[in-house]
C-alpha cells in the first residue's frame, strides 16, 4: 500500500502523535516526496530538536522559512518545478503575529508585551503550543505560495491534545472568572462587587499578589479585540482541518498502546468530520525467512564486518547466538504484524504503510529517500 496519493493530491498534511513515533522524521518525508513530485513544498515542525534541519541539510531552522538547496533534492531525483522550504514555529512570535493583526495601535501592543497574562498565554499555559501551531498553519496557508504544507505537531504525551487544543485556549479566555475580573479593570471600584466580590478579591490578593490581579484585568479588559481575534483565529483553523484538501497522517509504532491511541485518535476524527489520510507504522520488525541454516549464519560472519568480531575462536557458537537472535527477531516481527493487522481490522482497511526498522540511522537526505521508498512508492 502506499500514501503517494496524499502527496500528489492534498494541499495540506498534518503529522499527528504521541512523541517518540517518529512523526518529525515522516513529516519530512513526506515534504521530500512532494517536492521531488514538483510540487512547492513547505514542511514545518514544532520540534525544537535539531533532526528536521540536519536530515535536510540546514544548519538550523528558524520562524521563518528556509529554502532547502535545489541540490540536496536533485541528488535523489526530483521533477522540474519543485522546491522544499522548511521552517520552526517560533511559539511566542505566532501569537505575537496575531496580536499585530487585531491590536494595531503600537503602544496596546507594547503593554500587551509586557503584561504577565499574555506572557503566560503565549508561552506556557497548556493548549498554545498547539494553538499556536495551527493559528500558523492557517495563515501560511491563506498566503497560497505553497502547493503542499505539512505539518509536523507538537510532541505530546497525547496526539488528542492537539485537536483539543484551541477550545481550551479560547474556554480558558472566556471564563467567567477572566470576565468578572474585565468587569472590574473597567469600573475601576470595589463597590460594584459588593462586600462579598471585595472580600474574595482582598483574599485573591493575599495569596497571588496584587499586581497579578491587575494584570488579569488589564490583559481582558483592553484587548477585547485581541481576545476575540484568538476566537476568530480557532474557528478558522477548525473550518481549515475540515476541508476536503487537508488529511491527517496517524503516526504510529507496532506497540499495543500506540496502535490503540491512533485508532482513538481516528474515532475522534470522524467525530468532528476531519479527513483521515491514512497511518503511517514506524519502526515494524521486518520478518524474514522462516529458516536460516548454521552453515549460512556462518558465512555471514566473513560477509558482515560488524559480526566478524564476535566470531572469536568459536564460529559455531556465535552462529548459535545469531541463530538464537534471530529468532527472536522473528518473534517481534509476529507481534508487530498481529498488531498492524489489528489496526487494519478496526478502521475497515484504511490506508496504511510500514516503515521498517532500518539497520541505519535516518539524518539526512538520502535516509528520507529510504523512507519514501515505503511511503510513497
Amino acid at each position: 500500500m502506499s500514501l503517494g496519493f496524499l502527496v500528489r493530491e492534498r494541499r495540506i498534511l498534518v503529522c499527528v502523535g504521541s512523541g517518540g513515533v517518529g512523526k518529525t522524521t515522516t513529516a519530512a518525508a513526506f515534504a521530500l516526496a512532494g517536492a521531488r513530485a514538483g510540487r512547492r513544498t513547505l514542511v514545518m515542525t514544532i520540534d525544537p530538536a535539531k533532526r528536521l534541519a540536519n536530515s535536510l541539510g540546514l544548519a538550523h531552522l528558524e520562524h521563518e522559512e528556509q529554502r532547502v538547496p535545489d541540490e540536496k533534492i536533485a541528488a535523489v531525483g526530483a521533477r522540474s518545478g519543485g522546491s522544499l522550504h522548511a521552517m520552526m514555529l517560533d511559539q511566542k512570535r505566532a501569537f505575537d503575529e496575531i496580536a499585530d493583526r487585531y491590536l494595531p495601535d503600537p503602544e496596546a501592543r507594547a503593554r500587551l508585551g509586557r503584561n504577565r497574562i499574555y506572557q503566560q498565554m503565549s508561552s506556557t499555559l497548556a493548549g498554545s503550543h498547539e494553538y499556536a501551531a495551527m493559528a500558523k498553519l492557517w495563515a501560511v496557508s491563506r498566503e497560497g505560495r505553497y502547493d503542499l504544507i505539512i505539518l509536523d505537531t507538537p510532541p505530546t504525551e497525547n496526539a488528542l491534545d492537539f485537536l483539543d487544543a484551541p477550545e481550551r485556549l479560547v474556554g480558558a479566555v472566556d471564563s467567567p472568572a477572566l470576565q468578572w475580573f474585565a468587569r472590574l479593570y473597567f469600573q475601576h471600584s470595589l463597590k460594584v462587587l459588593g462586600m462579598g466580590g471585595a472580600f474574595v478579591l482582598k483574599r485573591l490578593a493575599r495569596f497571588v499578589g496584587s499586581r497579578f490581579l491587575e494584570d488579569v484585568g488589564q490583559f481582558v479588559g483592553e484587548n477585547g479585540a485581541l481576545l476575540e481575534g484568538f476566537r476568530e483565529r480557532a474557528r478558522d483553523v477548525q473550518a481549515l482541518l475540515r476541508g476536503s484538501d487537508v488529511g491527517f497522517v496517524l503516526v504510529c509504532s507496532p506497540e499495543p498502546l500506540s496502535i490503540e491511541e491512533a485508532l482513538y485518535f481516528n474515532r475522534r476524527l470522524a467525530e468532528q468530520h476531519m479527513s483521515l489520510g491514512g497511518f503511517v507504522v514506524n519502526r515494524v520488525h521486518p520478518r524474514g525467512p522462516d529458516a536460516v541454516g548454521r552453515a549460512e549464519l556462518i558465512d555471514l560472519l566473513g560477509e558482515r564486518p560488524e559480526l566478524r568480531g564476535f566470531a572469536g575462536d568459536d564460529e559455531v557458537q556465535v552462529a548459535a547466538d545469531l541463530d538464537r537472535t534471530y529468532r527472536d527477531f522473528q518473534a517481534l516481527a509476529d507481534i508487530d504484524a498481529r498488531q498492524i493487522a489489528r489496526l487494519a481490522t478496526a478502521t475497515s482497511g484504511a490506508p496504511h504503510v510500514e516503515v521498517p526498522l532500518f539497520d541505519r540511522d535516518i539524518y539526512d537526505v538520502e535516509g528520507l529517500a529510504l523512507i519514501n521508498e515505503h511511503l510513497v512508492a
